[in-house]
């Protein structure tokens, strides 16, 4: 049954009651407009037997009136029905005559998909001056309760050590830093896992890491024309060698010619949560190693662990589960946070674009952009913008399989292509269906970081409802960051 809402008028003016209806699908609907002064968000409800189809009634005085909708945290107009830009963004607009019997229908002929415009910050720039409802749909929290909530974070990770990520069973593999690169590369793949500790035998201890973003770098290198390195040498290549040449590769050069050392990050078994994340944050690595030695001098060191912001999270999201209620920041859509990359609104000439990649786009350029932007991983985007799949570094593991790196072209393979050699030799560290994580940018912080914490999940893609069109990215360093700034 159709509930009837009046609008705030004069007494002895005619109301006409009208509907209004989306019926382009959606969690929760709401309708604001010029008869609520912006002011006041009206539920509105399914259409019984038509799950995607919305509508309220609402009485309005005849006139000229503007409205939206707000579905799912977006602010949207129908483009189906009369439209004008205002002071709100795009509106849609209805002209009523005076006649109380008549019921207007605002509707569409088109009862699914969804082809709405995205008016979200013109809107909110406006409507916040003097919006008091909705505010309940996207909580607002005080300065204090945001610096609250992340002291008790911090507190808790200051008094929490690494020996609270050890599970109680697994494994951890660990390279010889004489191994040949080619066969590293094999290992790697084989055991189902994107990186591994060095060990040094002649030096008797760990001596750095071997990730996917090494093989990013040797793939780059055996495709550049002028390249040292070639597919033989691999066969010989040792890891030692593949290290001492990177700092030149990447042009880490000091003053003095010679390239700067970069020792193993890790930490043990007794330091705090806090500072471990901090070094991941700081030291800008994904992966950080927890040994122990039981003698004063190192010696004899044990690789207990590879601690990771995945981890950490999964940490506070244990400890924080009966008690959420302590931490109000978690109750705070994801869009109302600086966290993350976002794909600039109109006018935005400040903000960095958010590196994509096409399904057509070759797997060098793919390679490249990793590099250049400094990313884990890049968003796969049709011509609509709308989210299809997602590159990451880890997928590089995949080119392992029948050694397919030794007879592709990184110009020619396209990243559709590669990302098909990978679909039957999925790491279990990173599930298929683990891949694309997403979420809306009105879901809470709560929501996001759960999702998070799970095994193999390293970021989430923020997308828009209906469309999936691609509106940001928020990886685990993102919200480490804000707890932790």
């Amino acid at each position: 049954m159709d509930h009837v809402r009046d609008v705030g008028s004069v007494v002895g003016t005619v109301l006409i009651p009208m509907r209004f209806v989306w019926p382009y699908g959606g969690s929760s609907v709401f309708l604001s407009g010029s008869f609520t002064r912006w002011s006041e968000l009206l539920p509105m409800s399914p259409v019984e037997g038509c799950p995607t189809v919305f509508q309220v009634i609402y009485r309005l005085p005849p006139g000229y009136h503007q409205y939206k909708f707000f579905v799912d945290g977006e602010w949207r107009h129908d483009e189906h029905q009369p439209y004008v830009h205002g002071q709100y963004g795009i509106v849609n607009t209805v002209l009523l005559a005076t006649d109380p019997n008549y019921i207007p229908v605002i509707t569409s002929d088109i009862a699914s998909g969804n082809n709405m415009d995205v008016d979200n910050e013109t809107f909110r720039r406006m409507v916040r001056v003097t919006d008091g409802t909705l505010n309940e749909v996207l909580p607002r929290i005080s300065d204090t309760d945001v610096q609250i909530s992340r002291q008790r974070i911090s507190a808790f990770l200051s008094m929490h050590t690494a020996y609270e990520l050890l599970p109680e069973s697994g494994k951890v593999v660990a390279l010889d830093v004489d191994l040949p690169v080619k066969q590293a590369f094999h290992i790697l793949h084989e055991q189902g896992i994107y990186m591994a500790p060095l060990w040094d035998i002649c030096k008797g201890q760990f001596v750095g890491v071997l990730s996917a973003l090494d093989f990013v770098l040797i793939l780059r290198e055996l495709g550049n024309r002028g390249s040292n390195l070639t597919e033989e040498e691999l066969e010989t290549h040792t890891i030692s060698a593949w290290k001492e040449g990177k700092p030149y590769l990447n042009r880490q050069i000091n003053g003095h010619g010679t390239a700067f050392s970069r020792h193993l990050i890790h930490a043990g078994p007794y330091d705090n949560l806090k500072d471990i994340a901090m070094k991941v944050l700081q030291k800008e690595v994904s992966t950080i190693p927890i040994i122990h030695s039981s003698s004063e001098d190192g010696s004899s060191p044990q690789l207990l662990h590879l601690a990771s912001l995945s981890g950490i999270l999964k940490c506070i999201c244990r400890y924080f589960r009966h008690c959420s209620s302590s931490l109000p920041i978690l109750q705070l859509p994801i869009c109302a946070i600086p966290v993350g990359t976002w794909v600039p609104k109109i006018g935005e000439s400040n903000r960095r674009p958010l590196a994509v990649l096409r399904p057509s786009s070759s797997l060098a350029s793919a390679l490249n952009l990793l590099v250049q932007a400094q990313a884990s991983s890049i968003p796969i985007v049709d011509d609509n913008d709308s989210l299809l799949d997602i590159y990451c570094r880890s997928d590089i593991m995949a080119l392992a399989k029948d050694r397919a790196y030794t007879h592709i072209n990184l110009d020619e393979m396209t990243v559709q292509q590669a990302l098909q050699l990978g679909q039957d030799v999925c790491s279990p560290y990173e599930p298929r269906s683990q891949r694309c994580q997403m979420c809306l940018r009105s879901d809470s912080l709560h929501k996001v970081i759960e999702r998070l914490a799970n095994p193999g999940v390293r970021r989430i893609v923020i997308v828009e409802a209906g469309s999936k069109r691609l509106e940001g990215i928020v990886s685990l360093s993102d919200i480490f960051k804000f707890f932790l700034s």
